[in-house]
């Protein structure tokens, strides 16, 4: 995973009003904590936070104020509902070798069976353990001919090299579902058709 460099500067005033001072000049409200020092609130610029939060569980190398380096990876992100724009970012201090709990997303690839069955993602993101410098953006998984009735759990589904689970391994990440709602849709027309013609 390669590192994204940010430039950071420490910030002493905090409420909303700072707050939308900040993202006024285009830069975003943010805390670095973790390894038990006390949070450090950060001011980062909008643009070039923005795109690397384009890659998930991105590792950012902060300089601060010129003075200090370090390194984090994303834990909160908090957006605007309405407009998307950053509001706030919670950033977690890592280091080289150390290991972290992060979610990676499921992709999936190939088809279902015929017959109109639907994929649910019972997780849309996988929990795992990680090397802080080489966490993987995600996972694919196949669902190449499953049919109802067939899942897939976290034990099935094959990790990079250094990475494991971070749950259960009978927990259900994808299964398979009969497509119940058009058979109950046209179970209602034809009772609908048998009461008209009575």
């Amino acid at each position: 995973m390669s590192e994204v460099k940010i430039s950071a500067a420490t910030r002493t005033e905090f409420g909303k009003g700072a707050a939308r001072r900040i993202r006024r000049e285009d830069k975003v409200p943010g805390v670095l904590y973790g390894h038990g020092s006390d949070p450090l609130h950060v001011t980062l610029p909008g643009h070039d936070l923005l795109m690397a939060l384009r890659t998930p569980n991105v590792l950012i190398a902060l300089d601060i104020d010129g003075k200090t380096k370090e390194l984090a990876i994303p834990k909160a992100v908090q957006r605007d509902p309405l407009k998307g724009f950053l509001e706030h970012v919670d950033l977690l201090l890592v280091k080289r070798g150390e290991r972290v709990n992060v979610d990676i997303y499921v992709h999936t690839e190939g088809e279902l069976a015929p017959g109109g069955f639907l994929l649910e993602h019972v997780l849309n993101a996988l929990p795992v353990e990680a090397e802080a410098t080489h966490i993987p953006e995600s996972v694919t998984v196949s669902v190449e001919g499953l049919s109802a009735g067939d899942s897939i759990l976290a034990k099935d589904i094959t990790l990079p090299k250094g990475t494991t689970l971070a749950v259960e391994e009978d927990t259900v990440v994808l299964q398979v579902l009969a497509a119940q709602a058009e058979e109950a849709v046209e179970g209602e027309e034809t009772e609908g058709e048998e009461a008209a013609e009575a």
